[in-house]
């Protein structure tokens, strides 16, 4: 198989060979790799900020497999006969504290043998008193006191064992510990609660105490994803780990008997990888966060990266990968892999790049090996690839194909004739495309001042501002007074709300449309951003769009010259995609019977043009 954009044939995944190390796994992050290489040899802590998928968790784990050589230890805690509550702290090499552990349970085992042996010869001897007095009864009574006595009296050997805190004895490498989502207990240690705290019953303090993931983490990496989610107090205790390389353990709970008791600091020593989306910046401690950029680097993950045949590449080892990992799907042959490049191309949603968000990517690769083996096929081909498309959709997508469904049925939107004021905007939802039916209507005015511009359908900021530099460009083009006529615009369907300003030549045209009576063509639906002087401004999501218009049954869409890209075009299923720079060239695709109202617009953008060039040449003589 070879692909219109590859130099040879396209193999399939069963020749590669995948790597052992993850960091040799990691592919399109040359950056954030770099970082972490650095950051493993200096100690130094990490942040990486990008989009879910990424590779920052691959990142984080295989940090530890580059780390160097480092002598681990083990944490062990023991009794304080002087203040129970605080127990002591002892640090020993990596695979001593089980040998320490051991040998305390055998001198415990020694102490409970002659505790036992002194009950017995006590007991013993008691009722041999009372036999040859003649009072047995009172014998029995007098050795179960002494009994009861003794238990209380004597220290139990166990109380003296210490407890193995941190154990690193069977690690061969730094250890890694992920602790997103940990409350504070399972993140900073924590004491177990002891229902029974007198009368012999009790647990010792120092069995209670329980270490969290900084303390297992000494010596290796702890890895926070979503950092955001943190509460404040906990980054700031965090905080005070990364600074002290120690922390001591106490109970969390204020309620609970382990709050009594509070442990010598306990080393925690460690490398810290916070990662998270692009929100995750705002809702991390400001302390934190200078810890980590005095201390460190931040990282922003790539998206994308170039469609070169060296990345191509990296791609195919990733699929094999993904395949090798599953172990319950068959190989990809060229032709599936030649299916899975294009959809990479289509997802970066950038000229020249394939995607990097690897985790959506690895669930296609999963749902067609399932496709394959449900078939028996030896291996999965472009047919299964292209199956899995289309059956392992969204939440998102599911809700798009039945809301395209509901709108068919009930004539939302339409795809056929001319409509005056009526235009087929494009939105995206989650990550699907969606048709956004957009209606204008111009009435005299309600105010006796001045006409007003009126949009309704739950528009957010950005999409409301959109709307009142859109009114500004129609007054520049209006051939007719409408300082005394209100613009009534309506966004149909938008239930969850609509932020952002891609819908801007959707509405200028529907607009001009009601303004002039210059029916729209409804077979075309339109997506991009204006400036107030009337070029037309890129947008995201241009792919989703295209395919919304494309399962609409529209046989054109209008997208910014700056999104067109050949590869989105060969995804559209078909679908005329007509590229414009400015909002002229929308009027003259989308209106009917525009040849005089265009003609306007070319007299007053020619005069303006003059105008401009009159006062630069003034300015330039004075």
């Amino acid at each position: 198989m070879t692909d219109k954009s590859e130099a040879g044939p396209i193999r399939g995944t069963e020749e590669v060979e995948v790597p052992s190390r993850l960091i040799d796994q990691v592919i399109g992050q040359s950056e954030a790799m770099e970082t972490i290489r650095k950051a493993a040899c200096q100690h130094r802590h990490v942040m990486l900020i990008g989009s879910p998928g990424t590779g920052k968790s691959m990142l984080g784990k295989a940090m530890t497999e580059i780390m160097p050589a480092e002598d681990l230890q083990d944490v062990l805690i023991h009794p304080n006969s002087e203040e129970s509550n605080n127990p002591q702290i002892r640090v020993v090499p990596g695979g001593k504290g089980q040998q320490i552990i051991a040998a305390h349970k055998k001198e415990a085992k020694k102490i409970a043998a002659r505790k036992n042996s002194l009950l017995v010869l006590g007991a013993v001897g008691i009722l041999g008193y009372s036999l040859i007095a003649g009072q047995l009864f009172m014998g029995i009574i007098a050795a179960a006191v002494a009994l009861l006595a003794f238990r209380y009296l004597i220290p139990h050997g166990k109380g003296a064992v210490p407890k193995l805190l941190v154990s690193n004895g069977d690690n061969n490498t730094s250890p890694y510990i992920e602790a997103t989502g940990s409350h504070a207990g399972a993140l900073l240690g924590d004491v177990r609660h002891d229902p029974f705290q007198s009368g012999g019953l009790e647990t010792p303090p120092h069995e209670r105490v329980e270490s969290g993931a900084i303390h297992r983490a000494h010596r290796g990496v702890l890895f926070i994803d979503e950092i955001n989610t943190l509460r404040p107090e906990m980054q700031q205790s965090l905080l005070t780990a990364l600074q002290e390389e120690e922390y001591p353990i106490t109970g969390q709970s204020e309620h609970s008997s382990g709050a009594l008791v509070r442990t010598e600091p306990v080393p925690c020593s460690f490398i810290m990888i916070a990662a998270g989306n692009l929100d995750a910046i705002k809702g991390m401690h400001p302390a934190l966060r200078s810890r980590i950029k005095g201390y460190g680097y931040e990282v922003y993950m790539r998206d994308s990266m170039e469609d070169t045949p060296e990345n191509r590449e990296a791609l195919l080892h990733f699929v094999a990968q993904e395949v090798t990992r599953d172990g319950r799907i068959p190989h990809f042959d060229g032709e599936a892999v030649a299916e899975i490049f294009k959809e990479a191309r289509r997802r970066a949603e950038r000229k020249g790049h394939l995607t990097l968000r690897l985790r959506d990517l690895g669930g296609l690769i999963r749902a067609a090996g399932d496709l394959a083996t449900a078939e028996g096929a030896r291996y999965t081909t472009a047919m299964h690839v292209r199956g899995a498309k289309s059956g392992a959709r969204s939440v998102e997508q599911q809700i798009a194909d039945r809301s395209v469904e509901f709108r068919n049925a009930y004539s939302s939107y339409q795809n056929k004739g001319s409509k005056v004021g009526r235009v087929n905007g494009l939105a995206v939802t989650g990550d699907t495309g969606v048709v956004l039916p957009i209606l204008a209507e111009i009435v005299p005015a309600q105010s006796k001042e001045e006409g007003r511009v009126i949009a309704t359908g739950r528009l957010q900021e950005i999409a409301k501002e959109s709307v009142q530099n859109v009114s500004a460009l129609i007054k520049k083009y209006a051939g007719k007074d409408i300082a005394g006529m209100d613009v009534h615009i309506q966004f149909i369907g938008t239930y969850d709300g609509l932020e952002g300003d891609s819908a801007s030549i959707s509405v200028a045209t529907a607009i001009v449309s009601a303004l002039e009576g210059l029916p729209v063509r409804q077979n075309l639906a339109m997506t991009g951003s204006l400036s107030i002087r009337g070029d037309v401004l890129p947008v995201g999501g241009v792919s989703s769009k295209i395919e919304a218009a494309a399962r609409a049954g529209m046989d054109t869409v209008l997208i910014p010259k700056d999104n067109y890209e050949v590869d989105i075009v060969d995804s559209a299923s078909g679908i005329k995609v007509v590229p414009v720079s400015t909002v002229e060239d929308v009027f003259d695709k989308a209106l009917i019977q525009k040849e005089s109202f265009l003609s306007r617009i070319a007299e007053i953008t020619t005069s303006e043009l003059e105008g401009r060039s009159i006062g630069a040449c003034a300015r330039c003589q004075s």
